[in-house]
């Protein structure tokens, strides 16, 4: 099975270059990010003849989330237990809750397409709200596998973090100054290690960015980012055979500022002892 994740920064305009990539690639699943749309508005008939259900996410033309498969979805929850909301200028107990988590079971796969928040600047209310939605979803995902040991678990999305040095080309992001690279965004990214998941794309693509600004030419001059992650449980990782970052898909015509983020698994892999594991 063939499964990835790319924040498609509207579905609306993209989705005829998103669906030639899915059916070229042949890919079975597809976690997309900033759909921007309601569900009225999702180009839905255009995925269902190209073979795909889609379940998603969408309050208004910000945010949204996806999943589309070509397997049947079961269990789909809209949003995780206790995830925060966020208003500008409002507090209570009745802050919205934006559009930025779906989770669906695939085949025995129990899978998230996620957007964390941006989190702004290092002194906006929106970096704190972006701290506190990542450290309940840790708390939520080791809560999910001390329950279920062997789920095959798997957080897929755009993290707007870039956990290492190696992650950042773009020469605006300053530590000290920019979000997306302060120690307290890092620390909250390796939680989910702690929790129970690894990155299972770095290992076998250890270099390559996911995500370029559309200003200054940072594409050209691969001034990118690595933000964009599948992080899977052990018995989701060890299914994993391949691995790929399409970063064609940066190339012409209208792209999204950020590309597919591609794994491959064996669906029976968990059962061969002899199977090398990629961490």
């Amino acid at each position: 099975m063939r499964i990835a994740t790319w924040n498609i920064n509207s579905i609306r305009s993209r989705h005829a270059r998103a669906l030639d990539w899915m059916v070229r690639e042949d890919v079975d699943v597809v976690a997309f990010q900033e759909i921007k749309c309601k569900p009225e508005q999702f180009p839905m008939e255009a995925f269902e003849e190209a073979g795909y259900e889609v379940v998603l996410h969408g309050l208004n033309q910000w945010n949204g989330v996806a999943i589309a498969s070509r397997h049947p979805i079961e269990d789909v929850a809209v949003g995780f237990p206790g995830q925060p909301g966020f208003l500008k200028g409002h507090e209570g107990t009745d802050v919205p809750i934006e559009a930025r988590a779906i989770g669906a079971t695939i085949e025995g796969l129990r899978l998230w397409s996620l957007y964390v928040p941006n989190g702004r600047a290092l002194d906006d209310p929106h970096y704190g709200y972006k701290l506190d939605w990542l450290a309940t979803l840790a708390a939520d995902v080791h809560d999910w596998l001390a329950a279920e040991p062997e789920l095959p678990l798997a957080l897929m999305g755009d993290f707007n973090i870039a956990p290492l040095d190696s992650d950042v080309g773009d020469p605006t992001f300053v530590p000290g100054v920019s979000t997306h690279i302060s120690p307290p965004e890092r620390t909250a990214f390796s939680a989910f290690e702690k929790a129970g998941l690894a990155d299972v794309v770095r290992p076998i693509r250890p270099e390559g960015f996911t995500y370029w600004d559309y200003k200054q030419l940072r594409f050209p001059r691969n001034e990118g980012l690595r933000i964009d992650f599948i992080l899977g449980s052990q018995p989701f990782a060890d299914r994993v055979v391949d691995a790929s970052i399409h970063r064609e898909e940066r190339k012409g015509d209208g792209p999204s500022d950020h590309v597919p983020v591609v794994v491959d698994l064996d669906l029976g892999a968990e059962d061969d002892d002899d199977r090398p594991m990629i961490f």
